[in-house]
């Protein structure tokens, strides 16, 4: 599956602690993956070892057919973490235009970042003076500059409002409908079923690997909260 994100019996410890244990799972091109789980559950550590920048103990990782963390990864990634990863001196529309050298994009792909983020009207202002719901847009569109085949986006729609929030959900959809990779982290039930295909984890396992439709059926609810706690219940008692 050379063309999305492929994790086999990925296994990564800090001290004595296991945070993934056996991970196994797949994000295909031209759909949405929700990866979902309660907090501490291993999501962003997963996350960082698709982007090569976890220590793993064992297991493999690989991004497009290449390792997880290679060289030729690095301008056909877009990672966008749970903290903003911005300059802080530097306007929003400076940061996308640095981004875009980086990524071998001109001008007009940063400009056209900021305005499909939805700030376009404070493309000039220092991200330092920003809403912390802003500098998480800004860094989004750092990621998406120059339209890399894989997204991987930690918690991308916390603390927006309603309104931006379909709108970024909306541009996740044409990004995947345009053949890329998109994997999504969140911890907000209500959003999975704008993917097209589900991750749960809870204590570093993965407890199921379907679409949301499935996940409802195979819980016996058509409440994804509900189906999340039954599946929850399910793994405990394994």
């Amino acid at each position: 599956m050379a063309n999305g994100i492929v994790v086999t019996d990925l296994v990564v410890r800090r001290g004595r602690a296991t945070v993934l244990d056996g991970l196994s799972c797949r994000a295909g091109a031209g759909r949405i993956t929700g990866l979902l789980g309660p907090s501490g559950a291993g999501k962003t550590t997963l996350i960082r070892a698709i982007v090569g920048v976890q220590i793993v103990r064992s297991g493999t990782v690989t991004v497009l057919g290449e390792p997880a963390g290679s060289a030729s990864l690095r301008r056909r990634i877009g990672y966008v973490s749970q903290a903003p990863s911005v300059y802080q001196d530097l306007s929003v529309i400076e940061n996308a235009r640095y981004f875009a050298a980086i990524a071998g994009a001109g001008g007009a792909a940063a400009r056209a970042a900021v305005d499909q983020v939805g700030l376009a009207g404070a493309a000039g202002r220092l991200v330092g003076t920003l809403s912390g719901g802003q500098r998480s847009r800004a860094s989004l569109a750092c990621a998406i500059v120059g339209d890399p085949p894989v997204l991987v986006l930690d918690e991308p729609t916390v603390g927006q409002d309603p309104v931006l929030r379909e709108e970024l959900w909306g541009f996740f959809h044409e990004r995947a409908a345009a053949g890329a990779t998109v994997l999504v982290s969140s911890h907000v039930m209500d959003e999975a079923t704008r993917c097209d295909a589900l991750l749960l984890i809870r204590d570093g396992v993965l407890l199921a690997d379907d679409t949301p439709a499935a996940i409802k059926h195979r819980a016996g609810t058509d409440d994804m909260d509900r189906a999340f706690l039954q599946l929850i219940r399910e793994g405990a008692g394994r």
